[in-house]
């Protein structure tokens, strides 16, 4: 895929170099020169003649200024894009930079391939006048090591919907970014028109194999873990859209059924500020996703909660993983409600959530009779209060918060007497969904922020 991102971060770079250069040289700085020689040319007077010309050695120039243009505005941005460059390592091999001999990270090699870059559109140059017709040749050259992948390589795109990102482009590994419709192209038509509304798009490229299924079935795992983290990082109820397209090297795009994703509700914003955060959250969901057991279980109901069409019926979704979570003796044991709250409220607060949660069954006993009056907006919001502390306390389990075994660890806070640092937190006001985390001293600062300080960690 062709970013229309990556080219305007390219192009803002290379612009300020060139005014940078061309600076230095009107203030006295001289362009070293290489003097070159070639024959005249076959059956020509002059072929037995030896022709001398002077050649500007641009690279040379350019390398002594290194230091000088990292520190223009728009280099951190045009290398940490670059970094991102599926092609970054075939872009540097085929400029002639032996990438086996490149000692650091993919940022070091992102820095190189600037410098080849500017060497590039300059070549030969003594006044580094930009030249549209180089420039667009160079980054040409660029976007070409990114086509030359194998035959096998599989690029799948998705639409995402309920969900919004203030960057053109999110990247979050390497091959899978999230990115508005406009910000890339090469895009298929039917992407482009997919659903209602603005949505996103998913990209999922560099899987590679013999067999085309197999990579499209593990670009669908992919694109499930992706679901499942943004419906567990926040509130909106994010869903994929029914068809992706898939295309097999530098092929034609064929539509892909995904099936029902459901309904979004509500929106997930992702700030700038929260992206690295975010690529933290997914990588540490997509390694500690449970398997074959009751937090399994109740991670699967949520998910089939988010994709129903109204919250009503995501009610007894809800409801069910809960009970798993919180009441292995069955609902006739009526613990549900009590142990919630010890979990998700504070001690003066408990009695107010237990009470809600009951009002929730009796709500879900009346959608099964048919009795429940879908227009009241209490009742939504009771059905998203349920909702809401289900997700946090999946969240909070996945990623270490809070042990397995919910039902225990809610019975021991019952009767343990309240702590003074509890009344203090009653008295401050702290997010009874965050309650158990301050209780337990687990952590100081907003629960996601330390959730991605974790993953980085991993």
């Amino acid at each position: 895929m062709h970013s229309l991102t990556l080219e305007a971060a390219l192009t803002e770079f290379v612009e300020a170099a060139a005014t940078h250069l061309h600076a230095d040289v009107a203030a006295g700085a001289e362009v070293p020169f290489e003097l070159g020689s070639h024959r005249g040319r076959r059956g020509h007077e002059s072929a037995a003649t030896t022709l001398y010309c002077y050649r500007a050695l641009t690279g040379a120039f350019i390398s002594e200024r290194e230091v000088a243009l990292r520190r223009l505005p728009a280099h951190a941005e045009a290398a940490r894009l670059l970094a991102d460059f599926d092609g970054l390592d075939r872009y540097l091999t085929s400029m002639g930079v032996d990438v086996g001999r490149m000692k650091g990270t993919h940022t070091a090699r992102a820095h190189a391939a600037l410098g080849v870059l500017l060497e590039d559109v300059f070549e030969e140059q003594s006044d580094f006048e930009l030249r549209p017709e180089r420039l667009h040749a160079a980054l040409e050259r660029l976007e070409q090591a990114a086509s030359t992948s194998s035959t096998s390589e599989v690029t799948l795109i998705a639409t995402l919907h309920g969900v919004t990102i203030a960057s053109p482009e999110l990247q979050l590994t390497q091959g899978l970014t999230i990115a508005h419709s406009d910000a890339l192209r090469g895009v298929p038509e039917g992407a482009l028109l997919a659903g209602e509304g603005d949505h996103l798009l998913v990209v999922l490229g560099g899987g590679e194999g013999s067999d085309l299924q197999d990579a499209i079935q593990r670009g669908r795992e992919v694109l499930r873990d992706l679901l499942r983290a943004l419906r567990l990082f926040g509130d909106g109820r994010v869903t994929l859209g029914a068809l992706a397209w898939a295309r097999l090297g530098t092929g034609s795009w064929s539509p892909l059924a995904l099936g029902a994703g459901g309904r979004p509700h509500g929106m997930l914003v992702v700030t700038a500020e929260q992206e690295d955060e975010l690529r933290a959250f997914c990588n540490l969901v997509s390694r500690r996703a449970p398997y074959g057991n009751e937090l399994a279980w109740a991670l699967r109901r949520f998910e089939l909660g988010c994709e129903r069409e109204i919250s009503y019926e995501a009610l007894s979704d809800h409801l069910l993983a809960l009970r798993a979570l919180l009441e292995p003796e069955g609902p006739s044991s009526g613990l549900l409600p009590g142990r919630l709250a010890a979990l998700c409220a504070t001690p003066e607060h408990r009695l107010e959530l237990t009470e809600r949660i009951v009002q929730a069954v009796a709500l879900e006993r009346a959608i099964v009779a048919g009795t429940a009056k879908s227009k009241r907006a209490s009742d939504h919001e009771l059905a998203k209060g349920v909702a809401d502390h289900l997700r946090a306390l999946l969240r909070d389990v996945i990623c270490g918060h809070l042990t397995p075994d919910l039902a225990g660890l809610a019975d021991e806070l019952l009767a343990a007497p309240a702590a003074p640092s509890e009344l203090e937190d009653a008295e401050l006001g702290v997010d009874p969904r965050d309650a158990s985390h301050a209780r337990h001293g687990e952590f100081d600062e907003d629960p996601l922020e330390q959730l991605a300080h974790d993953a980085l960690l991993i």
